[in-house]
């Protein structure tokens, strides 16, 4: 039997302990742990998915033209930035992308990755599945030998959003070593206190996608994480490339998921909505950590708020715990997150407004 990838534990088994505690709050748990959708996925999707339930035959690992021009216009609508429908390739999700792309990119034991500091883990997953080095770092153009850099803007724990001229010069070190850039977008539509910029922007890419990726999802902006559908696009060459071993490997999505996912690309009404739900979450949360003595840093975008009072993470999850609340310790997203806590803004609205009251027992 082969030797097993060296993977770590999954993190959140860790908070079970303080899950278990919170649990035992008079009015129950607020889970702000998981940064998973707890509101309808809108209808005008459900009805799409209905529409194509009829199925019987495989659908295209490439995915239909329909739904390849649904996420072309809204990449020039949304995210300023022209591509055609032969750079598109869909995903089963974003996590599965991220998690497999060292992998199907080619990548081994003999290659380096740079993922961010603070970073979402499964960058380190996938380097780990590959068994490539992997560096933390916000500065991957000290970097000379990397193959794969990943960029996560707006970010997940920290909510950061990187400007285009910083994006602009990792993209040109990519180029000189020969590196991809793998830009990870999938909170793009969720920005606060700053504007985002996609990798494929011609202020960022120069109107040139050699060597470049950019990742997005469904799952946050149109409540659409239980259909897993995501996609990357850029390069053309790397897209075909990508496409070759995700046919080979049998990586689809669904057709009904397809078509549905058209329709939520194709519609922007629904996604003013949820923003709308988010911003009030986020308010109300942003106020009730400032009355409890909390610094809430980055956090300009996305779904999350990344706070701290300067203790030791694990001890404010204790602090929290006893209050009937569950966030997660930074130090899932990497050593630098030692003293901040992520406080996800994905909880109803009848749970979220209980938490003001608790933070100030």
């Amino acid at each position: 039997m082969g030797k097993a990838h060296q993977l770590p534990d999954f993190p959140w088994d860790l908070l079970a302990p303080h899950s278990q505690r919170a649990a035992k709050h008079a009015n129950g748990i607020v889970d702000l742990s998981v940064g998973t959708p707890v509101d309808s996925t809108p209808a005008v999707i459900q009805q799409a998915l209905i529409e194509a339930a009829n199925s019987p035959g495989y659908p295209t690992t490439i995915g239909t033209v329909e739904l390849r021009e649904s996420c072309s216009a809204w990449m020039q609508r949304i995210l300023g930035a022209t591509v055609g429908v032969d750079a598109i390739l869909p995903t089963i999700g974003s996590k599965e992308f991220v998690a497999w792309l060292p992998t199907l990119l080619g990548l081994g034991p003999n290659d380096h990755i740079v993922i961010p500091l603070v970073a979402y883990p499964t960058y380190a997953v996938g380097a780990a599945l590959c068994g490539a080095r992997v560096t933390a770092t916000d500065h991957p153009e000290a970097i000379d030998d990397a193959a794969l850099i990943w960029l996560n803007t707006p970010g997940n724990p920290t909510g950061h959003v990187l400007p285009a001229e910083r994006m602009n010069s990792i993209v040109e070190h990519a180029r000189k070593i020969g590196a991809v850039v793998a830009s990870d977008e999938c909170y793009y539509e969720l920005a606060w206190d700053a504007e985002p910029v996609s990798i494929l922007h011609p202020s960022v890419s120069g109107g040139d996608h050699a060597n470049v990726l950019a990742v997005h999802s469904l799952s946050k902006r149109s409540n659409f994480a239980g259909y897993r559908f995501g996609f990357a696009a850029g390069d053309t060459s790397i897209i075909k490339q990508l496409l070759e071993v995700r046919k080979h490997g049998g990586l689809i999505v669904p057709g009904p998921v397809q078509h549905a996912a058209a329709i939520a690309y194709s519609d922007d009404a629904h996604v003013a909505v949820q923003r709308e739900r988010y911003r009030v979450r986020r308010e109300l949360l942003k106020g009730a950590l400032h009355q409890a003595g909390f610094t809430i840093d980055d956090s300009a975008a996305g779904l999350y708020l990344w706070a701290t009072r300067g203790e030791p993470c694990w001890d404010t999850v204790s602090w929290f715990a006893d209050r009937g609340v569950l966030v997660t310790p930074g130090d899932f997203y990497g050593v630098a997150g030692a003293h901040h806590v992520r406080i996800a803004l994905t909880a109803t609205d009848e749970a979220i407004g209980r938490v003001p009251a608790r933070l100030a027992m």
